[in-house]
């Protein structure tokens, strides 16, 4: 599934706004995000149902993939027991399951970066 436009032509146009969407797909797999962390609970959890989602999204032709890190704090983290340097750890990881599923992307000429 090719885009109508290329992410690149939808910027030099003006302001994209987009709407990530994981925590539905996640949802769809079952996922419970009932935690205050939402989907970040899944970072330390259950990064594979992450990873799976954005793959999913990639693989559906999107151009943009968005980190798993949207009520991720070091708050929130420490409340669930974790360190200030484990909660760092999380939120690099949800940037490194973004990049790899982009990357696929990238393979499948997708161009999602």
């Amino acid at each position: 599934m090719r885009p109508a436009r290329t992410l690149a032509a939808a910027l030099a146009q003006g302001p994209v706004v987009l709407d990530g969407g994981l925590s539905n797909q996640l949802e769809s797999r079952g996922c419970d995000l009932s935690d205050e962390l939402w989907s970040a609970r899944l970072l330390a959890d259950d990064p594979r149902q992450i990873q799976a989602a954005h793959t999913a999204y990639v693989r559906a032709g999107a151009q943009v993939v968005t980190t798993a890190s949207y009520q991720a704090t070091f708050e929130g983290f420490a409340r669930r027991g974790l360190s200030h340097g484990e909660a760092e750890l999380l939120l690099a990881k949800s940037v490194q399951l973004a990049r790899e599923a982009g990357e696929l992307g990238e393979g499948s000429g997708g161009g999602v970066g």
